[in-house]
């Protein structure tokens, strides 16, 4: 009776009756353990950054976040069918959209941006919620049209609507970071959904001659982080503090560092927001070189996961889901390590599984998910639509 209703279940779902165990059984473990162990290695290193024992407790809302992302990573990968996720595709954008719209009317001020809504005891940020849901509905936009000839521009206005909406609530945040990561990952679905190269430049030359119109709209703040990344010197107590702080913690640490909790940029308390997005500077000052190319390395080790992953997707909307989610963690390491290295502006970015916080934690997870969804329906498995 119990099998009976699961299958009529999933039926209603959108998918395959395929059974729990067989979807246990395809479930990518290898991607979990090597989250697992790049979230592990960064609960060693809030430890040292927060100051040890008297702040653990910033140490066990971390490790709690990350086992209930791996709930939820699970239970996204084991829901419905094949077809789920491309089904609910549009709704949950507009969820999210919804939310980010909520965030005007009764969101939370942190650091001077309006970008929380709190729900129970977790402080959502529907702007993280947003990447995921973006990547979602792009992937089934171009899915449903399997336009083979390219994509035209006639193909775009619908996407660009998409995108446009959701980055300039992001960006009246303000978030720019943030916004500028929508953006960069969109582009990448949408070229992986067979954007013709012409078009492509020609939309690089239109942002190219756009941004004095951009320059324009930013935030004295912004303009000012962007200016100091090439002369930090010129402002050292202001807008330049992060980046010389960041930049003498990373030298500092030398090929294998100066040992766990004996930075003293960190322990000092030089290094700003040392548990948020500068937390690889405290990595990098008592782990060195070393201990940074280790961490570089687990990323590729995902990255390359993922992309096989999409390599064996079982449809065009498994590919571009599974491209538009890499392309998003991708480009959250990225951010955030140009910016702690003084290569990129300070723009806000965690570094994904190590910096502290549980939206960007859960998102990711959530992604994690997602993904984990379509290697258990892959073709790897035999599973075609």
């Amino acid at each position: 009776m119990s099998t009976m209703s699961d299958e009529k279940n999933m039926r209603l779902l959108g998918g395959s009756s395929l059974g729990w165990r067989d979807r246990l059984a395809r479930f990518p473990t290898s991607l979990l353990v090597l989250l697992a162990l790049v979230t592990l290695g960064g609960l060693v290193v809030l430890y040292s950054a927060v100051g040890g024992g008297d702040n653990i407790d910033y140490v066990w809302r971390q490790s709690a976040r990350f086992l209930l992302g791996v709930v939820l990573m699970v239970s996204i990968s084991m829901l419905g069918g094949e077809k789920v996720y491309r089904r609910y595709a549009y709704s949950f954008y507009g969820f999210s959209l919804f939310l980010l719209l909520l965030v005007f009317a009764s969101g939370t001020i942190g650091m001077g941006a309006r970008r929380w809504l709190v729900v129970g005891f977790l402080n959502l940020q529907p702007s993280e919620l947003m990447k995921v849901a973006m990547v979602l509905a792009l992937a089934r936009y171009f899915h449903d049209r399997s336009i083979a000839t390219g994509i035209g521009i006639s193909d775009l206005f619908t996407p660009m609507l998409m995108i446009l909406v959701p980055t300039i609530l992001v960006i009246k945040q303000p978030d720019l970071g943030t916004a500028v990561i929508l953006v960069a990952v969109a582009m990448v679905v949408i070229i992986a959904a067979g954007l013709e190269w012409k078009l492509f430049a020609a939309i690089i030359i239109l942002l190219g001659a756009s941004m004095p119109l951009g320059w324009n709209m930013m935030h004295d703040y912004q303009r000012r982080r962007i200016l100091t990344l090439f002369s930090p010197e010129k402002d050292p107590l202001g807008a330049g503090y992060h980046i010389i702080q960041s930049k003498i913690a990373i030298g500092s640490g030398g090929l294998f560092g100066k040992g766990f909790m004996a930075g003293s940029q960190s322990q000092l308390n030089f290094l700003p927001e040392r548990h948020t997005d500068f937390i690889f500077s405290v990595l990098a000052e008592e782990w060195g070189f070393a201990g940074g190319l280790l961490l570089l390395t687990m990323y590729c080790m995902i990255f390359l996961r993922t992309l096989f992953i999409a390599s064996m997707a079982a449809d065009r909307f498994g590919l571009l889901t599974v491209v538009g989610l890499t392309a998003l963690f991708s480009f959250q390491v990225i951010v955030n390590m140009g910016m702690v290295i003084g290569l990129l502006p300070v723009v806000g970015i965690p570094l994904p599984m190590i910096s502290y916080g549980g939206s960007s934690m859960l998102t990711l997870m959530l992604a994690m998910g997602l993904m984990a969804h379509v290697s258990i329906y892959s073709k790897q498995h035999g599973r075609t639509i």
